[in-house]
């Protein structure tokens, strides 16, 4: 994980949220933001701003970026916009906006569930079929999934071994993915699942979608566990958390 996601993903609060929320950013977006698209901006949600603007968060090398279009729709401008006292306005609630913009981020990949839909928790884990330490945290979290606790949803990349791709693409494109992977898991000491040779297109859309969102969060080993703790802060760990701080991140057992 890179300094800078740290530095700004880990401090994602969920302080009182004054950010008037808009809809999602509107199809086509404004000239300026299409500009910026094309220079690599992602836009990822859109709020309501002093004078008139209109303001945008986003991701630019995989960095939060805001941004202000004028109330005219003909300029943009990038930047933090400062308020009579010299601070970054509304800081707490912008930083909010980035937080659920990714949480939802997280709830479009394509994972595969491990424990109970109705848990009170929920957790995402970029998770590679070939690693040991993905393993480790599944075995340790066996007690709060089967007591409905939590439910772990694992986002499915091949990036550790040269068959990754092929046991990911396995478990993704089996008949019932929660069973194949809950098999893997268990045969881990033995190589789990059997890698497919051919991976159907379909299939390798989505490892290929997951690894993208794995690189927009500044991702680049397995596990990266996400959760919100019990005051609905985002967080993050990254490799098997150890066992004196499964609670905060599981919740109470």
């Amino acid at each position: 994980m890179t300094a800078t996601f740290r530095n700004w993903l880990l401090p994602l609060l969920a302080l009182p949220f004054s950010l008037p929320a808009l809809a999602a950013p509107a199809t086509p977006l404004p000239a300026p933001l299409q500009a910026l698209e094309q220079q690599g901006y992602e836009i990822l949600n859109r709020f309501a701003a002093p004078g008139g603007m209109t303001g945008y968060a986003a991701l630019y090398l995989s960095r939060p970026q805001t941004i202000y279009l004028t109330a005219d729709g003909k300029q943009a401008i990038v930047g933090a916009m400062l308020d009579s006292k010299g601070q970054a306005w509304n800081q707490a609630g912008l930083d909010k906006q980035f937080s659920q913009a990714l949480w939802q981020q997280l709830e479009g990949s394509f994972w595969i569930a491990d424990g109970d839909s109705k848990a009170p928790r929920v957790l995402y884990a970029f998770t590679d079929p070939n690693c040991p330490y993905c393993n480790k945290f599944w075995s340790d979290a066996r007690p709060w999934v089967k007591a409905g606790k939590v439910q772990i949803r694992h986002i499915m990349v091949g990036i550790i071994k040269p068959d990754s791709p092929g046991k990911a693409a396995a478990i993704l494109g089996d008949s019932n993915p929660a069973a194949a992977f809950d098999r893997h898991e268990r045969q881990h000491a033995s190589g789990g699942v059997k890698p497919l040779t051919a991976i159907p297109p379909a299939v390798q859309a989505k490892l290929d979608s997951n690894h993208r969102l794995m690189e927009r969060f500044g991702a680049f080993a397995t596990p990266m566990i996400f959760f919100k703790d019990d005051k609905g802060k985002m967080q993050k760990v990254q490799g098997a958390p150890p066992a004196d701080s499964l609670p905060r991140i599981l919740g109470p057992r």
